[in-house]
């Protein structure tokens, strides 16, 4: 089994093992739960392992979606595993603490940076947590609570203890957690509120990049939708995802015939092409809030502002597109 490794980075084959998952790591899905076990592993080599039912729990075959229970005995195959690797870089890392919006005992919050991803893997050598972790050693047992896209900005949850993880991961497996995302849609959007609800399905395109495209093969995923301000060229959309599918609003919003603008992967590329004349570099999509209550009940409510580069494209980028418009 040969496994790819960057030549800075050092690694081992490890043997196979059975692990016996213990009451914090009970909730935890079986991806997430390989990933810790297998540092440095590509993603996508994670979920191939798990295809091919090479990975066992209780000696059955199980899904990437699995939630361990305590006292679930997993079969870890070998691997090529990291053992180190280069730190990551001081600047980047200092840096990413300017963006925590929150902090206490139990949580951190931060207004993600776009393009930077939220871990590494799968050729990204260090994510928002690995440069937390660099920049505050106490953060050690940082957690997701749950991701937003490489390329989307804003609000971004993680735990700094495992019972936390536990409990949030609870709240979003629940629907008990509100999330509003802004995004900036190409054209005149006619439709007031909408609730999107298009069943979506993950596929792999060459090179083995997911793509997610709507399909009565998919999962159950719905959007509730609404405008904040028309600008006639694009329209500000609210969307609030009622489920949590992988892209889910980039590929619901171009489902209804108004893709986000900037967005390389389900945008119109003429459209991506003219938002670029007029000054916006990437998606404009932003998880602006997320709320949830806490262990006592009390609610939370998290709003991250909008970035200066997406902040400059509605005030001067728009204006001149609606110029051109126009004058054509």
């Amino acid at each position: 089994m040969q496994e790819n490794s960057t030549p800075d980075t050092k690694s081992r084959i490890t043997g196979v093992r059975k692990v016996r998952v213990d009451e914090e790591r009970a909730g935890q899905r079986i991806d997430n739960f390989l990933r810790n076990e297998l540092p440095g592993v590509p993603k996508g080599r994670v979920y191939r392992l798990l295809r091919r039912g090479e990975v066992r729990v209780n000696g059955g075959r199980i899904r990437a979606e699995y939630r361990l229970r305590e006292g679930d005995v997993v079969r870890i195959p070998p691997a090529r595993v990291a053992t180190g690797g280069p730190p990551p870089p001081e600047r980047p890392a200092r840096d990413m603490l300017k963006h925590v919006l929150y902090e206490d005992k139990r949580l951190l919050v931060i207004n993600k940076p776009a393009g930077v991803a939220v871990h590494g893997g799968s050729g990204i050598s260090h994510g928002v947590i690995e440069l937390l972790r660099h920049a505050r050693p106490d953060l050690g047992n940082l957690g997701l609570v749950h991701r937003i896209d490489r390329e989307t900005s804003g609000c971004l949850v993680m735990a700094k203890r495992r019972g936390a993880l536990r409990e949030l991961h609870a709240h979003f497996r629940d629907g008990h957690v509100e999330k509003n995302y802004l995004a900036l849609v190409v054209g005149d959007w006619q439709y007031g509120e909408q609730l999107i609800d298009a069943p979506l399905l993950v596929t792999n395109r060459k090179g083995g990049e997911r793509h997610v495209i709507v399909s009565k093969k998919g999962k159950e995923a719905q959007t509730r939708v609404s405008l904040s301000r028309t600008y006639g060229v694009y329209s500000l959309l609210q969307c609030a995802p009622m489920t949590g599918r992988t892209h889910q609003i980039r590929v619901h919003l171009r489902h209804a015939g108004h893709p986000i603008a900037g967005d390389d992967r389900y945008g119109d590329d003429e459209e991506n092409k003219r938002a670029r004349r007029f000054g916006l570099k990437r998606l404009f999509l932003h998880a602006q809030s997320i709320a949830f209550a806490d262990g006592s009940g009390n609610e939370l409510h998290f709003t991250a502002p909008l970035a200066d580069d997406l902040e400059q494209f509605l005030t001067v980028g728009v204006v001149e597109a609606q110029r051109q418009k126009k004058r054509a």
